[in-house]
């Protein structure tokens, strides 16, 4: 049987919220697929977080569509499809440790678990009973990481994954985020695109409401 694209798909958005005098998106559109990761960039205050937020479910769009393999999905669907990395995720963290951070949610994650997500994000042999503010920028940052692939996210959604990180950091922090979208749909936002210049990747600016394409 023949494998379904994984396709996100978003047509003719609009979305104004509440606090807003005017719609934030106007008409944005886009595809997304699984092993090609999508840079939209835009200036601060042209809407690229609650682009995100509509995307994952967290707000609702006033109208258009959003779809996964062809398939209409509502807010709640959304919310069970996408994992979430907002900007500066440590400062949310919750867990006294690196433990009880992956735990929440997971009361049952085995210490097998824990250890094969770290790996993953590339925090084999940290120690997990430390707080997580004791770990570095980068290595925060990977945390937030593998609390969302814990979920199992087919899509995940970063909103400026690089902010605030030391420039000795960045280039293993991009390279880990190129490799996780091979395997999902990854869609990054930024207002620095010029740091993903080494990506083969689709871009697409955020302007006036609506997504634009434009060249790597």
């Amino acid at each position: 049987m023949q494998r379904v694209q994984n396709m996100l798909e978003l047509t003719d958005l609009h979305y104004k919220p509440a606090t807003s005098e005017r719609a934030i998106l106007q008409g944005a559109s886009l595809r997304a697929q699984e092993g090609s990761p999508l840079l939209i960039s835009g200036e601060s205050g042209s809407g690229k977080t609650s682009l995100l937020e509509v995307i994952s479910g967290m707000a609702g769009a006033q109208s258009g569509s959003i779809t996964w393999k062809g398939a209409s999905l509502n807010q709640r669907q959304r919310r069970w499809l996408c994992g979430v990395v907002f900007q500066f995720p440590e400062r949310h963290f919750l867990g006294l440790s690196v433990s009880q951070e992956l735990k929440l949610g997971h009361r049952r994650l085995s210490g097998s678990e824990q250890i094969e997500v770290l790996s993953q994000v590339g925090l084999h042999g940290v120690d997990n009973r430390q707080a997580p503010e004791r770990l570095s920028g980068g290595q925060q940052r990977r945390l937030a990481l593998a609390v969302q692939l814990l979920r199992k996210p087919e899509v995940l959604l970063l909103d400026e994954p690089t902010a605030g990180l030391d420039w000795s950091v960045r280039g293993e922090v991009l390279d880990l985020l190129y490799n996780l979208s091979r395997q999902r749909v990854l869609i990054v936002v930024t207002h620095e695109p010029e740091l993903f210049l080494n990506w083969n990747c689709e871009h697409r600016q955020l302007r006036d409401g609506q997504l634009r394409p434009l060249s790597p």
